[in-house]
């Protein structure tokens, strides 16, 4: 049996004396190394959207793997691509970080420096555990075989942009079109999603963020089913709260609700915290709201800077919606393209506030009539962002903007204080290192 194996190293050396060794493992596949946990999950979210054979038996990850930590990584790729087998490579073969890979989804760990004879017993047990897994996943069609849902991500370049109506809107557009759907709130100290619905819930997203093992029955019960069709995961109604989530709970329940969800659409509010930073890393789409006005521009373009530094988001990389354009705005959402050297969406969103007021003050906007411009508008954008859809739908061509709509529905942010910096400790040190 041909073993494909899939090594994430970082560091160039080590990279190179494991391509060796793996050279000489009888049956083995290697695959040259990937050199950092993202391209690592972009690249196993590509093979296993074609087929779960196509994904690599094996994957070796590295202690010293970024930016997201090794332990993490395992998580993420045990929970996202269930068929393959991860195993640690990490110079501390202790008994508590042993327990501590097993229980983040590894099938096994091999003690640095490489030792040929604990690499070939290690790998080869993992591929028979993959090999076993794949059988059974092919006679279970219930069982998850993809890389999961897809995660979209909408920011505020500031406050009163428009972010979290756009989020909602989002989310209700998928849910009419049929898509199992998640609406968070990582707004964690400001969210206001429970009160556009009308939705008091005692349960938040901070209940979950102790928990390491976030299982389905965990997870509904943190969940509010509401009369829409959305899932929704609140923000806790205390805002000091918030600093229980941190990004690694971000991680762990954007990882359960992905396998749960067709889509998850997750509002994050305007200010960059270790959560909501986590989450516009993961994100396959990640939005940013503005509206077309000089400082609601400069907050964008700020933002989008800040990513950067963060290495969070690349600006390209990134989705501009513009929200209260008129055709005699004069910037226009071109020249926030060019200024914020992002992507931004063919369908601006009109300033039309008085179709909204109505439905906003009474915390139902889930009513606003179909007839709203607005409400057109988001909806197509959710169209253009292939949130409608189907992953495997998304190659057919595209429907005409608004086509969606066939398809019937039924306050600023607090300041961060030295926990919330802290919790972008992550991406501050990579910010440092790039």
């Amino acid at each position: 049996m041909t073993t494909r194996i899939l090594p994430a190293v970082g560091d160039p050396e080590s990279a190179r004396i494991i391509a060796t060794l793996l050279s000489q493992l009888p049956g083995a596949e290697p695959a040259a190394p990937v050199p950092d946990s993202t391209f690592l999950l972009d690249m196993l979210a590509r093979l296993a959207g074609e087929s779960i054979d196509e994904l690599p038996e094996v994957v070796l990850v590295h202690e010293r793997i970024g930016p997201l930590p090794a332990l993490d990584l395992i998580r993420e790729v045990a929970l996202r691509f269930p068929a393959v087998g991860v195993v640690l490579l990490t110079s501390d073969a202790s008994p508590a970080l042993f327990s501590a890979a097993m229980d983040s989804g590894a099938r096994g760990l091999i003690g640095l420096p490489l030792a040929y004879e604990e690499l070939a017993a290690r790998v080869q047990a993992a591929a028979q555990w993959s090999v076993g897994v794949r059988r059974h996943l092919g006679r279970g069609p219930e069982l998850p075989s993809g890389p999961g849902g897809k995660v979209v991500t909408v920011t505020g370049a500031k406050g009163g942009v428009g972010a979290t109506f756009a989020a909602v809107q989002f989310a209700l557009a998928a849910v009419a079109a049929g898509r199992r759907t998640a609406l968070v709130d990582l707004d964690l100290q400001a969210g206001d999603v429970g009160s556009y619905l009308d939705v008091q819930f005692r349960r938040s997203i901070a209940d979950l963020a102790g928990i390491q093992d976030i299982s389905p029955r965990v997870l509904s019960d943190a969940v509010y089913d509401d009369r829409t069709g959305l899932a929704l995961l609140l923000a806790p109604a205390d805002g000091e709260r918030g600093e229980e989530v941190d990004d690694r709970a971000a991680r762990h329940v954007i990882a359960a609700l992905r396998a749960r969800y067709d889509l998850v659409v997750i509002d994050c509010g305007t200010q960059v915290t270790g959560a909501n930073a986590a989450a516009v890393e993961l994100a396959d789409v990640a939005v940013l709201v503005t509206t077309p006005d000089v400082v609601a521009v400069r907050a964008a373009k700020r933002m989008v800077r800040m990513w950067e530094r963060l290495q969070v988001r690349k600006a390209e990389e990134t989705t501009m919606v513009v929200n209260r354009w008129s055709k005699q705005t004069e910037i226009q959402p071109a020249l926030i393209e060019k200024i914020t050297k992002t992507r931004a969406v063919r369908t601006p969103v009109p300033a039309a506030f008085k179709e909204l007021q109505a439905v906003v003050d009474a915390g139902r906007v889930q009513d606003l009539d179909n007839r709203s411009t607005v409400k057109q508008a988001l909806w197509a954008v959710a169209g253009e962002l292939g949130l409608l859809t189907a992953p495997e739908a998304q190659d057919a061509p595209a429907a005409e903007p608004g086509a969606a709509l066939a398809v019937r529905g039924s306050g600023p942010v607090a300041r961060l204080r030295g926990g919330d910096r802290g919790a972008l400790g992550p991406w501050l040190r990579r910010g440092r290192e790039g």
